[in-house]
């Protein structure tokens, strides 16, 4: 019988500063290229605040406060059937320092909500950057 195939289960975490998010260009597949929320998948038996404090740390090198609930979303690479779908559970929270991309993180760096339109983006993320933006 084949394998059945389940989404798997992912964390990003939307950092501000002075009106800008922290992205990172994604260094691996799934989304090669593409600038997203630093994020990655949970591991088992891990809870769901500190898979976004280590992914942080593994893409950015920054160490987060509290994370705060945004959204969740599914991110389902093209193609039929899709190569890949994540259920990712979207964070904010705050972080002092300067990012240093790493892991499989290519780039990292700051963007103003209006400069994501240009860019080449995981799926929704600039739906998701909007609803983190702090009031």
């Amino acid at each position: 019988m084949p394998e059945t195939r389940r989404p798997q289960l992912g964390v990003s975490v939307a950092i501000w500063r002075e009106e800008r998010v922290l992205l990172v260009r994604r260094g691996h597949e799934p989304f090669l290229g593409a600038w997203s929320l630093p994020g990655g998948r949970v591991e088992w038996g891990e809870p769901l605040a500190a898979a976004a404090r280590r992914e942080v740390m593994e893409e950015t090198g920054l160490a987060i406060g509290a994370p705060r609930l945004v959204e969740t979303l599914d991110a389902i690479a093209p193609g039929e059937p899709p190569s890949s779908h994540f259920v990712i559970i979207v964070f904010t929270a705050e972080a002092d320092g300067e990012p240093l991309a790493a892991s499989d993180a290519a780039e990292a760096g700051w963007f103003e909500p209006t400069e994501l339109s240009a860019l080449t983006t995981t799926p929704d993320l600039e739906r998701i950057v909007l609803l983190s933006r702090r009031r």
